[in-house]
């Protein structure tokens, strides 16, 4: 199923995309707390905003031999992990705002996971229980702040540095 978050008439609904038609949700879909409300919707019609909006974004940097290869370090041995806040969250083809303290902007695209329960101490094992679905991320870091930084939380944290959508694929 792929899920939706769109605005019309600067009101904010779910759907489910049936081609290039919504179905109209009433209530939220990540809660199972929601009915069709019958009502369907060209595509066309209504401004797709980011499915979701996360308290925060943990992310993996360095996690292919490639890439890390191409920024001259190696794979580390643990995950590098770092945070990227909600106010960088925006829909898929939003502007991205480029920060007068950096000259470089690069993006990569990376598949997200959107976790649909609350998940500590989460094992591989279990981990398909706490995944809601997928949707795509664009990773926009200032490269130039990046390696001047010690962590990477300014690079990669400004507003507008986290276009995800255009839905979730549950």
């Amino acid at each position: 199923m792929r899920v939706a978050r769109f605005s019309r008439d600067g009101i904010l609904a779910y759907g489910i995309v049936d081609e290039d038609q919504l179905v109209v949700l009433d209530g939220h879909p990540l809660l199972n707390d929601y009915k069709t409300t019958g009502e369907r919707l060209p595509l066309a019609s209504v401004k797709l905003v980011a499915p979701t909006l996360p308290s925060k974004v943990v992310c993996v940097g360095l996690n292919y031999a490639e890439h890390a290869a191409e920024a001259g370090l190696d794979v580390p041995a643990e995950p590098a992990l770092f945070l990227k806040p909600s106010s960088s969250v925006v829909g898929n083809g939003d502007a991205i705002v480029w920060p007068s303290q950096t000259e470089r902007v690069d993006m990569e695209v990376e598949l997200a996971i959107v976790i649909g329960a609350v998940a500590k101490n989460v094992t591989e094992a279990n981990a398909p229980d706490v995944i809601w679905g997928f949707t795509i991320a664009n990773d926009v870091s200032a490269r130039d702040l990046q390696a001047s930084d010690v962590q990477w939380m300014r690079a990669k944290g400004f507003d507008t540095f986290c276009p995800l959508g255009p839905w979730i694929e549950t």
